[in-house]
């Protein structure tokens, strides 16, 4: 399984419920090999917003965005202790080659332009996972983002093809919010 985990979910979490966390990411590893792509959240938005009103580029808040994954999977790899290789993997081969029964393999984002969903996406398919899980502080997919638009309405079900056809809706920029982004779509379509 491959998780994409929002970095909301890490982000201001105490310590004994990041623990808990990782205790059911454990116990997901006993039957599965478990990959957790983590999110740069609150903390990679707040740094993006800044470096843009500093004139950063697109391209740099990106790498900013990256630098915050990389902090987030940093503190999951910490809640997880001997469960997963202390070395967080900066391509997906290297993921790869981490994976070992029982073992969380858990990375942050790889490349600037894309998100964490994407970076899930791929690696899913790279190493042929049976199954991608979004997690997110969000408690689904809606037809438009439920905290600006009080008529948004949640969906029970959606094809890939919906899925890809909302995400290319969507604003692409470094710290960007939505169910997925067009790349993940169209990783998660094909």
């Amino acid at each position: 399984f491959v998780y994409s985990l929002g970095g909301s979910i890490l982000a201001g979490r105490d310590a004994q419920s990041l623990k808990e966390y990782a205790q059911a990411l454990k116990e997901l590893a006993k039957e599965h090999q478990i990959y957790v792509v983590v999110g740069g959240g609150r903390i990679a938005r707040e740094y993006i917003e800044k470096a843009r009103a500093l004139g950063a580029s697109e391209m740099f808040c990106d790498t900013i965005g990256i630098g915050a994954t990389k902090l987030n999977s940093a503190l999951l790899v910490a809640a997880l202790g001997a469960s997963a290789p202390q070395e967080i993997p900066d391509t997906y081969a290297q993921a790869a080659r981490l994976a070992q029964p029982g073992k969380i393999v858990v990375m942050g984002g790889v490349a600037v332009g894309q998100t964490t969903d994407a970076v899930a996406a791929l690696l899913a398919e790279y190493v042929h996972a049976d199954k991608i899980i979004v997690a997110t502080s969000v408690d689904g997919v809606y037809t438009a983002d439920p905290e600006k638009d009080p008529t948004a309405k949640r969906l029970t079900r959606m094809t890939h093809q919906a899925l890809a056809r909302l995400a290319m809706e969507t604003e692409m920029k470094a710290g960007s919010r939505s169910p997925v982004d067009p790349l993940a779509a169209k990783i998660i379509e094909r």
